[in-house]
């Protein structure tokens, strides 16, 4: 049986300019922002709990009705799309 040919590969290196990082714009996210950004999330979180617990009892929110789902999930969606801006 014939006997294959031995082929040479050559050596793959790494083009040192694909190894330089990425640099983004601007600096870390300030104080103010992650506060921001934290304080949709737990209003979210809280108009859904007193919907459910004092919902009946408050007749203002109890008038509202299945628009406080929309209002609770909107301040936590609000706070979950600033979560991609921060730093």
């Amino acid at each position: 049986m014939p006997k294959s040919k031995v082929r040479k590969k050559t050596d793959y290196t790494i083009n040192p300019t694909s190894r330089t990082p990425v640099k983004v714009k601007g600096g870390p996210s300030p104080v103010w922002y992650v506060t921001i950004m934290l304080g949709f999330m737990l209003a979210g979180l809280a108009w859904l709990l007193v919907y459910y617990l004092a919902g009946p009892h408050i007749q203002w929110m109890s008038d509202l009705d299945a628009w406080n789902f929309l209002i609770g999930f909107g301040l936590m969606v609000i706070g979950l799309i600033m979560t991609m801006r921060w730093r």
